[in-house]
């Protein structure tokens, strides 16, 4: 090896390597396999432009899509113990949570927003399943209920949006008290006479199933989402049958009377402002306001494009006439 490789650095090579093209710029769906345009696939609310297939929907992005111009304030969750029963599998509970955090920059799995919807003031919770998927702890179990408190407080119906794979592990008893907890919750929107509408999304499952997932006045589920209590595997191994087929999805369960709806994503707030003004028994929501008329200003009577007087010139143009004719 010369000095020229020692000292000299390769200057070629590293202009060559050199990457101008972001690698996130396509994404592939898992549904058709089609590369779909961040741009395009974000425009239709992370749903595939060729095949329809629902991909993963953050909270936070949901809400902005879902919210009167984007606008909504977040509302204030208690926060729980950290880490109640001390627990550790493969990693300590209080390093998962720290990994999930800088995942997916939320501190937990529920994010609880009011603004409007159609000029229609409600009260929104959405959970997000890539933080631990979705599971309910105490921290979602206290969201449902600041959620349900502030909509009784304000006279609001409540939205919620749920996607969880059931109740968390990692605080065992705790997380399944917060079956009832929200149940209770659920039952004070009853009482007040507020509207609970829930959109069951990809994937809701286990003790959130069981609890507050199926108690709204209104059920209405995206496209092809699963929604069980227990997985079609588990089903399948424990009766030893094939089970058929969609069983367990959106379209089967409403064929079977367990959901009133399935409203693709892109149609979801058109839908949801409907059925909240119909239950609240309000008119029809205005899709659009036309801009107030140009009122045009009247010239008045004595203005001076009315009352100008003749010019000279118009004076030499008039004919003349000779009075001893």
């Amino acid at each position: 090896m010369n000095w020229i490789n020692n000292y000299v650095r390769p200057r070629i090579n590293s202009i060559f390597s050199r990457r101008d093209t972001p690698e996130n710029l396509w994404t592939k769906c898992d549904g058709c396999g089609t590369m779909l345009f961040h741009r395009e696939l974000s425009e239709n609310l992370n749903v595939c432009t060729s095949c329809g297939h629902h991909m993963a929907f953050a909270p936070r992005e949901r809400f902005k899509a879902l919210f009167d111009n984007g606008i909504f304030t977040e509302i204030d969750v208690p926060a729980p113990l950290e880490d109640p029963l001390k627990f550790r599998d493969q990693k300590r509970y209080p390093d998962r949570m720290k990994a999930a955090r800088n995942t997916t920059g939320e501190h937990e799995a529920m994010l609880v927003a009011q603004g409007e919807i159609g000029r229609t003031p409600i009260i929104a919770a959405a959970q997000d399943f890539s933080f631990m998927g979705g599971s309910m702890g105490m921290y979602v179990g206290n969201a449902i209920i600041a959620a349900a408190q502030e909509a009784v407080k304000l006279k609001r119906p409540l939205v919620l949006f749920s996607a969880a794979g059931g109740a968390r592990m990692q605080e065992g008893i705790l997380s399944l008290m917060q079956m009832p907890r929200t149940t209770v919750a659920v039952q004070m929107l009853k009482e007040a006479g507020l509207p609970y509408i829930v959109v069951l999304t990809h994937p809701t499952t286990g003790g959130v199933t069981a609890s507050y997932a199926m108690l709204g006045d209104v059920q209405i589920a995206e496209p092809n989402a699963l929604i069980c209590f227990a997985g079609p595997r588990v089903i399948e191994q424990t009766l030893g049958e094939q089970l058929p087929e969609g069983f367990q999805r959106a379209e089967y369960l409403l064929d079977h009377g367990m959901l009133d709806r399935v409203t693709p994503r892109p149609q979801m707030r058109d839908e949801l402002i409907t059925v909240t003004r119909m239950l609240l028994r309000l008119p029809p929501a205005v899709a659009g306001e036309l801009p107030p008329p140009e009122q045009e200003q009247a010239a008045e009577p004595d203005s001076p494009e009315n009352t100008a007087e003749p010019s000279a010139a118009s004076d030499a143009a008039a004919p003349t006439t000779d009075p001893t004719k």
